[in-house]
């Protein structure tokens, strides 16, 4: 299995070698790897030359979002090296993958023949290098549960067939939030998930960093920012055809209670504790959950998904900030 993986760039030059560093570092070498620059002003390009390996191309395009720039990235990625790739990974710029990330997502796909993409486990790491694992992810079908929340960080730990990527069309450059979450939607439309299993799902795949500028640390406080997903995602007329509208109307009350839980989180974690006191009962008034109840417990003592922002020092962020 040839595996392409797609990192779109824009203004995080300063974390890119640890990214680019973890795709050479893998286990197994039948990857490409397809770095597009989306008008960055911090010359990612002096990174990438740091890593002279033919396995690896670089694209500049004018800003124009993360999702033109994934867009780029799968079509650069089918002419790359003249063989064309059978899986694709969305990796980000300012993420890293385990060593056996991309053999241990092959291996679930190789083994579930019928899935459209394959899941892993992943972890986020602070500014102060404390890493907190998430949850297993789910396998199987996911359409219903997806469209109730994103359940998955962002495209680096899942590796997704060809086929499936061609069926799903282009991620939509329309949407500048919650634009994976959608794309997620439409490929569950088309089949089944394959979560890695035994002995290795205790092992994340992807370490996701935690900092100041990132779409979730700039945009999770406010549940407006998922409208136009939500919107997009509800109006897709295959999701509308394959649920009743009563059925489909739960689901959106239930979707905009997980928004509102989800800025509620991230409110709390920014020290705004009596917003997000009010976005956490304005969700479980909308949906009620013993789970979400058992959880004000940790809310309230800001520890676990709760956990403050820890600040990074301001050197880490200045590092290849301009260009010489």
């Amino acid at each position: 299995m040839r595996i392409a993986v797609i990192v779109p760039a824009y203004n995080v030059a300063h974390f890119l070698a640890d990214c680019i560093a973890s795709v050479i570092a893998q286990t197994r070498a039948d990857w490409s790897l397809t770095i597009v620059d989306d008008g960055s002003n911090d010359c990612p390009d002096s990174v990438v030359a740091r890593f002279p390996d033919p396995r690896i191309a670089f694209i500049r395009q004018p800003n124009a979002g993360v999702s033109a720039a994934r867009n780029t990235g799968i079509q650069a990625s089918m002419r790359f090296g003249g063989a064309v790739p059978d899986a694709f990974i969305f990796l980000d710029g300012d993420d890293w993958l385990a060593p056996h990330a991309l053999a241990a997502l092959a291996d679930s796909l190789d083994g579930a023949p019928a899935a459209v993409a394959a899941c892993g486990r992943y972890a986020r790491v602070g500014p102060d290098r404390a890493v907190h694992p998430a949850r297993p992810p789910p396998g199987g079908g996911l359409l219903e549960r997806l469209l109730t929340r994103n359940l998955f960080a962002n495209g680096g730990h899942l590796l997704i067939r060809r086929a499936a990527v061609e069926a799903a069309g282009p991620f939509r450059t329309d949407l500048t939030y919650g634009e994976d979450w959608e794309y997620w939607t439409r490929l569950a439309l088309l089949g089944s998930f394959a979560a890695i299993r035994p002995p290795l799902p205790a092992e994340p795949v992807l370490f996701v960093r935690e900092r100041p500028g990132s779409a979730l640390f700039a945009r999770g406080t406010d549940p407006a920012a998922n409208r136009p997903a939500l919107e997009a995602i509800y109006r897709n007329p295959a999701i509308a055809a394959h649920f009743g509208a009563i059925r489909l109307a739960e689901l959106v009350r239930r979707a905009e209670a997980e928004t509102a839980w989800a800025a509620g989180r991230e409110l709390i974690r920014h020290g705004r504790r009596l917003d997000g006191w009010r976005s956490l009962g304005r969700s479980i008034g909308a949906a009620p959950s013993l789970r979400r109840v058992a959880l004000l417990g940790p809310a309230s003592l800001r520890c676990g998904p709760f956990r403050p922002y820890r600040n990074a020092p301001a050197s880490l962020f200045q590092q290849y900030r301009h260009c010489d």
